[in-house]
């Protein structure tokens, strides 16, 4: 059975430099803050393995995960100081994907498209 999900994940991996675990942690607390206003973000956290980071995040469609990146941008560019992004993945229907392949070609995301599952 096909999906009517129009959920758009994101999955970024950061590589955070040698001393700056601390600083990366402090950023954390700012992306969650101006995370925490957008109204179409679903979940939003930060996940620890060493100096490797995750962050788990979805939006709803497209649209939510493009205002996210514009909110957060200030906070991206310091991540850029501090760590690395190692993996990006986005999760999605083809339709929503769609709308984002211009959008983020600069920073050449590995698509995932979701062609079955539920959502409660």
């Amino acid at each position: 059975m096909a999906t009517q999900d129009r959920i758009v994940s994101i999955h970024p991996y950061f590589k955070v430099f040698d001393g700056k675990l601390d600083a990366f942690r402090e950023l954390c607390e700012q992306f969650i803050a101006a995370t925490a206003k957008e109204s179409s973000c679903l979940y939003y956290g930060f996940s620890f393995h060493g100096d490797e980071v995750h962050c788990r995040e979805a939006y709803d469609g497209a649209e939510g995960l493009l205002t996210h990146l514009a909110n957060v941008k200030s906070q991206l560019e310091a991540s850029a100081k501090i760590a690395q992004i190692t993996r990006l993945e986005i999760h999605g229907v083809s339709e929503e994907l769609a709308k984002l392949q211009e959008p983020l070609k600069g920073l050449n995301p590995t698509y995932f498209t979701l062609e079955y599952g539920i959502r409660r």
